[in-house]
């Protein structure tokens, strides 16, 4: 998998300026925009690791509606802001991050564990195994952190992806 997916935490300034319309181009913008600026405390990388936590934040599929809220808009959840064949980029309200905050708090390795053990990924690109079920666990703390500061400081949160 050549995917990398990273969580960038908004200003109220950045939030209203993505969802002011404008089209693909005016989201783009936007986001390349935040992504520039790399505002370290305001980042979370999660390299390839975003497929398998988000599997196993839901159902074990990979798409944008399924598991169960909260857990399922962490990820690639929430608002789909751009989809296009190279680019995808997700949008979480302050609400939202909060929620996901409250659910992501109490998960940790052996419930990581526990959920890759347990389901099946359909179409996974990666290759399931102890490394890379090690790689994945070692995302989730970042994870946990940067939603627990983002709700914290009642931002919202924008998921992007490269393919």
């Amino acid at each position: 998998m050549t995917c990398l997916g990273v969580l960038f935490a908004l200003t109220e300034d950045q939030s209203t300026r993505l969802l002011a319309g404008g089209g693909d181009e005016r989201v783009r913008a936007v986001v390349e925009e935040v992504e520039e600026a790399w505002d370290v405390p305001r980042v979370c990388e999660l390299d390839k690791a975003w497929d398998a936590l988000h599997r196993c934040l839901t159902d074990g599929r990979l798409h944008y509606d399924n598991g169960e809220y909260p857990l399922s808009h962490a990820i690639l959840g929430g608002r789909p802001l751009y989809e296009g064949e190279d680019y995808e980029v997700c949008y979480l309200d302050p609400a939202q991050v909060r929620a996901v905050a409250e659910a992501l708090a109490p998960l940790d390795g052996a419930w990581l564990r526990r959920r890759y053990a347990e389901l099946e990924f359909e179409d996974y690109d990666g290759e399931r195994g102890e490394d890379d079920l090690d790689y994945t666990e070692a995302f989730l703390p970042d994870l946990r952190e940067f939603y627990r500061t983002a709700a914290a400081d009642g931002l919202a949160v924008v998921f992007t992806v490269d393919q």
